[in-house]
């Protein structure tokens, strides 16, 4: 998927008729359900969607469907790598890009992760990832990447 600029349309769109505390999980649903709409009908009448193959994993100004930003925060202590990898491992990801840091005592780490070849639904990740970071006593936030830069231009 992924038109940029009619995904960040539609985002902005529903951002501002919803408000700044919108559902996150809600918008993205809802921006991936209206683009899959419409995308045939922009095929058929000569529009061009971007289309972004699975070898692109250098930087992309639109992101991908198959990819998530992955942020975790919170007090330093072993284990937060381990338990947020055994869960991309355990539904076939694969970590793209990964970094992490610890400043006085602070960790925070930004993962890419690949999903195409995962079972689970973004939705479940999310899910998983928020049960995991009550655990281990991190936050733990999980976006699609391609909603995440659309949302972020806004």
């Amino acid at each position: 998927m992924a038109n940029e600029e009619l995904i960040y349309r539609i985002t902005r769109a529903i951002y501002e008729r919803l408000g700044a505390s919108a559902d996150e999980n809600a918008v993205e649903q809802l921006v991936t359900d209206i683009y899959k709409t419409v995308e045939p009908a922009l095929a058929r009448n000569g529009g061009t969607p971007v289309q972004e193959t699975s070898a692109s994993l250098g930087t992309t100004h639109e992101g991908s469907s198959d990819r998530l930003i992955i942020s975790v925060f919170g007090v330093d202590h072993p284990g937060i790598v381990a338990g947020v990898s055994q869960i991309l491992a355990d539904t076939g990801c694969s970590i793209v890009d990964i970094n992490q840091t610890v400043v006085q005592g602070k960790f925070a780490m930004v993962i890419i992760a690949n999903t195409s070849r995962s079972q689970a639904s973004a939705a479940e990740l999310k899910e998983r990832f928020r049960t995991e970071g009550e655990q281990l006593g991190v936050r733990i936030y999980a976006q699609r990447e391609d909603l995440f830069n659309a949302m972020h231009r806004i």
